[in-house]
């Protein structure tokens, strides 16, 4: 049976690690390769159990440990064509690193079935993933999009785990000390997901027989946990969605690994 966590999330950086019976996949590595490392250790798994490393797309915030960890484990990297060669063309990945282009295709990762998905963010390219492991158990995951798609949104559907971005309270942002540009970023359809299109989302998801969800990718100076939780619950209430005994809503942790989620 598989299981799923996040080694850390937020805006100063995102890694994610699906692990089956000793052999995993990371989503990202945007903290040092140490801090990674460390995350790791402290849940019992060893480099040498890595099967492969899923890029959403090229920002710092989710490949910068990518460099120093890959000359320690060259093991394949697998992301959009786009991001692959910013990587490579910027010297954020040592030279002979294996880069594996994802888009558009079905990846067979150590028994982890692999499929990417485009989502709408201003990188070269972004996508999100959606992966089932060995044992059939589903995750979805996609963490940095402007707005859900209707293919984002087929992606999601069914997963028995779902990792989705909720980045942003919007008066907070609007209120916030940022530049004006960046808050029009942030808040444009190829930016951040706040919180009510996060929870309208989830509402949906759930109306549909999804149980788990990871809300991802914080924001420290326009969000809080208890906001983007509340968010998503008052949706569901809304929706006349009654949670299971074997639901899970939870807002990932943004400097260490939460506690496993069966998928």
């Amino acid at each position: 049976m598989a299981r799923f966590t996040t080694l850390y999330s937020g805006s100063s950086g995102n890694c994610a690690v699906l692990e089956e019976a000793g052999r995993f996949l990371l989503i990202d590595m945007g903290k040092s390769c140490r801090q990674t490392a460390a995350a790791l250790q402290a849940l019992g798994l060893a480099p040498s159990g890595l099967a492969g490393i899923l890029l959403t797309h090229e920002h710092a915030d989710h490949v910068a440990g990518l460099r120093v960890f890959l000359k320690k484990w060259n093991v394949p990297v697998y992301g959009c064509a786009a991001s692959l060669d910013y990587l490579a063309g910027h010297g954020l990945v040592p030279p002979g690193a294996q880069l594996e282009d994802a888009d558009g295709r079905a990846l067979d990762i150590a028994g982890f079935q692999v499929e990417s998905f485009a989502t709408s963010h201003d990188s070269a390219a972004c996508c999100g993933y959606r992966v089932t492991a060995p044992a059939g158990g589903t995750l979805a995951i996609a963490t940095d999009l402007g707005y859900v798609s209707d293919e984002v949104m087929a992606n999601l559907y069914c997963a028995d785990v779902v990792a989705l971005e909720s980045n942003y309270d919007r008066y907070m942002l609007m209120q916030g000390p940022y530049p004006a540009y960046l808050k029009y970023r942030i808040d444009s359809s190829r930016g951040h997901l706040c919180n009510d299109d996060c929870a309208q989302t989830v509402a949906r998801l759930a109306q549909n027989g999804c149980e788990k969800f990871v809300l991802c990718h914080l924001s420290q100076e326009n969000n809080e946990p208890a906001l983007a939780l509340g968010s998503a619950r008052l949706a569901l209430e809304e929706a006349g969605v009654a949670p299971s005994q074997t639901a899970v809503l939870r807002a990932a942790s943004r400097h260490a690994a939460d506690e496993w989620l069966t998928v």
